[in-house]
């Protein structure tokens, strides 16, 4: 059996590409100035453009910036995380809640379909009877601003 070697040959460019693997370090922030996420204080985002990890507006924002460069996008909604699913914001009796559970607005809960399938909601409100369930996103129906700045871009290919 003969044995076939490849190289891997990775090496930085100048502007911003898909399929690029880059590093960009952000802050994210509401319409109103509030920050939602950040890279301040952490390694900056590493992620290839074209693989689905972000948003699409984040991904469409970077392409063509150069290393250094910075700027500051609008995501609008429909680029980010959608608009708000009505069928998604539900009502749940304290009845069906574990016994041992005091709700709070803001609480994370996870869900568990027939299926196995797992859905992440949060309380949005809590009556006496009752509280108010929401499988949306945080972020959706919000367009959403984020300051950029590219700090690494890396291309790799595969030499015979």
């Amino acid at each position: 059996m003969q044995r076939i070697f490849f190289k891997i040959r990775t090496y930085h460019m100048n502007q911003v590409k898909e399929n690029n693997t880059i590093k960009v370090n952000y802050t994210g922030k509401l319409p109103d100035g509030q920050v939602f996420d950040s890279s301040e204080g952490k390694e900056p985002l590493e992620f290839t453009l074209g693989e689905g990890q972000l948003i699409p507006g984040f991904e469409k924002g970077v392409i063509d910036m150069k290393i250094n460069e910075k700027k500051t996008i609008t995501v609008a909604k429909e680029e980010a995380y959608g608009e708000i699913h009505k069928h998604l914001i539900q009502e749940v009796k304290r009845t069906e809640l574990p016994k041992d559970l005091e709700p709070e607005v803001g609480m994370g809960l996870v869900s568990k379909s027939p299926d196995g399938q797992e859905m992440n909601l949060r309380i949005v409100e809590v009556g006496e009877e009752s509280i108010v369930i929401d499988g949306n996103h945080p972020l959706a129906g919000k367009d959403l601003i984020f300051d950029l700045e590219v700090v690494a871009i890396n291309d790799t290919e595969i030499i015979k």
